[in-house]
């Protein structure tokens, strides 16, 4: 896999936890930091298809925005 180097300023504070978490996991920085990219981005792309999801669901049942709360509502009421 190629690579490519880049610079990232964080916090001192978060500099250390990423350095406690590596140390805990053995691993370096950088490996820790890819894992956690990858991580994000794949949360990222399961958020995208659950949103995908529940628009293709409401335009199926024609349900507006603005009807969202009120069913939510009325089914956490048991209605």
């Amino acid at each position: 896999m190629e690579t490519q180097m880049i610079n990232l300023s964080i916090p001192k504070q978060l500099l250390k936890i990423l350095d406690l978490q590596a140390k805990k996991e053995i691993k370096t920085r950088s490996e820790v930091l890819r894992d956690a990219v990858r991580f994000y981005v794949n949360q990222q792309n399961i958020l995208d298809q659950v949103f995908e999801f529940g628009d293709k669901t409401a335009k199926r049942m024609k349900i507006k925005e603005d009807d969202i709360e009120k069913i939510v509502d009325d089914y956490r009421k048991g209605k």
